[in-house]
């Protein structure tokens, strides 16, 4: 392919990440790697009315060693997550604020769903006391953009700042706009991802209500299974995946590490359903055909990809219907995971976090699995790198993120060369 100007090429200096399995990368990395299922019967609030009783939550991290006491307790969980990802990847990347132009380092952590229990909260307050009693801090804490803004007003960077909303896509898209901010020159500097806690009671409901989530309560260590025969729903997961991308010239003056090259990103709709992708996989063909042709790749460059597989019924079908669209004979050829069986789904943190992992497969040249696939649906017959890590020569992946509404996000990164 031919290579753009350094100061178009993107590439990633750090990489955070907040999950049950990790509370950190290399923890992460560790566990994924061993095939180490995340998911357990929640603790959080009183499941015994609920059809799904079973999640991944985040337990034993502190965010007060992460932000001010004061300021924690006025922000949302979400908030805490992106923040301690954030600051994990701001430190991988040796970026140093005080030798930096804050103008030119800019924030951009999306949430799919933003400040839930805060809302969940002071929505309680307001039906048992009265307006008196909601918190002036609600609307600050509950908007999807206060991630983004919190970590500007923490490390004092004053470029780009927003946050984007597109329930499971909102991580990818995250990445891959800011790439096009720094493309276009606007920022040296982007650090980007996702964030979200969503494990609550009134978001519970309305996901359980919905069907979407798998409800093999009595054995949560494998009722995530992608792409396997018995699979019936997906399982929450809450956590944050930030990665600090820069200009390769930028980062070249200050011989930063490289992880990986973002090579590109593609955004589409299915204009299909609220919530079932399209049973072609059109939509989600089209972003993936799009950011092949944006990166200058053929199909055969791609080694392997970190599939969406959310474990429910049609995604999984669907999917594995766009990659063979997409990819012809080669789709019998590549490696295809879903690390959701052990992370669950982190809704609009999933792209960031399946980024990281994107990112940790070049770095070691090994696939995290999907695990839990001991029966596998006929219909679904790709490489789905079944229930062990697998050592591979891995130069490009592919991440896929699809959300609610029909959207569709696809990002490439490339070993760095």
């Amino acid at each position: 392919m031919n290579q753009l100007p350094d100061n178009q090429r993107v590439v990633v200096t750090g990489l955070g990440a907040l999950h049950n399995l990790g509370h950190n990368v290399p923890d992460l990395w560790a566990s994924l790697t061993a095939g180490k299922p995340g998911i357990h019967r929640v603790t959080r609030f009183d499941t015994t009315l609920f059809a799904t009783q079973i999640a991944s939550e985040i337990n034993g991290w502190n965010v007060e060693e992460h932000m001010d006491p004061k300021e924690a307790r006025r922000n949302d969980r979400y908030t805490h997550y992106g923040i301690g990802a954030g600051k994990e990847a701001l430190k991988d990347s040796g970026l140093d604020m005080n030798r930096e132009n804050p103008d030119r380092v800019g924030v951009l952590i999306g949430s799919g769903i933003g400040g839930m229990e805060t809302y969940e909260t002071q929505l309680k307050r307001y039906f048992d006391g009265g307006p008196r009693k909601v918190s002036p801090f609600t609307i600050p804490a509950l908007i999807s953009n206060m991630c983004s803004g919190l970590f500007a007003i923490e490390i004092g960077a004053r470029g780009p700042n927003y946050g984007i909303v597109s329930a499971c896509a909102t991580g990818t898209h995250s990445i891959g706009e800011a790439m096009h901010t720094l493309r276009r020159g606007d920022a040296d500097v982007m650090i980007a991802g996702g964030a979200e806690a969503p494990i609550t009671p009134f978001a519970f409901a309305g996901f359980c209500n919905m069907k979407a989530m798998s409800t093999r309560n009595d054995t949560p260590e494998t009722a995530c299974r992608p792409f396997s025969l018995g699979r019936d729903g997906f399982i929450m997961g809450e956590g944050a995946g930030v990665l600090v991308l820069e200009t390769l010239e930028h980062a070249k003056k200050r011989n930063a590490p490289i992880h990986a090259e973002v090579l590109a990103y593609a955004a589409t709709a299915d204009a299909h359903h609220i919530t079932m992708p399209d049973p072609e996989g059109k939509g989600l063909g089209a972003a993936m055909t799009r950011a092949l042709a944006a990166a200058r790749l053929n199909p055969s460059d791609v080694d392997y990809i970190n599939a969406h597989g959310t474990s429910t019924p049609y995604n999984d079908k669907f999917e594995t219907l766009g990659i063979k669209r997409v990819f012809g004979d080669h789709a019998k050829k590549l490696a295809v995971s879903s690390t959701k069986s052990m992370t669950g789904h982190l809704l609009g943190a999933a792209g960031g976090i399946e980024s990281v992992i994107s990112i940790k497969t070049i770095e070691t040249q090994t696939i995290a699995p999907t695990i839990n696939l001991h029966e596998p649906d006929p219909e679904l017959d790709l490489d789905y790198v079944p229930n062990a890590a697998r050592q591979a020569a891995v130069n490009v992946v592919l991440s896929n993120n699809l959300g609610f509404g029909g959207q569709n996000a696809s990002i490439l990164f490339r070993r760095f060369v």
